[in-house]
């Protein structure tokens, strides 16, 4: 499956639902936030939301310090 992720056209397995992508990224529980195609995505929303060939996705990782 082909998606623009952060901008980058990358091949990954099929994956049905943005939570699948989040397993995939081995993102945190925590301390992220993934947008497709310009709508940010609830996690609460992550499980059923699916993803298509082609779609649009950010991910960003929440970084601490001072």
């Amino acid at each position: 499956m082909k998606l623009q992720i952060n901008g980058d056209s990358r091949e990954t397995p099929a994956l049905a639902t943005v939570a699948d992508l989040a397993l995939w990224l081995d993102l945190p529980g925590y301390g992220s936030a993934i947008e497709l195609n310009g709508e940010v995505v609830r996690r609460t929303e992550q499980a059923v939301t699916p993803l298509r060939e082609g779609d649009r996705l950010e991910v960003v990782r929440l970084v601490g310090g001072g």
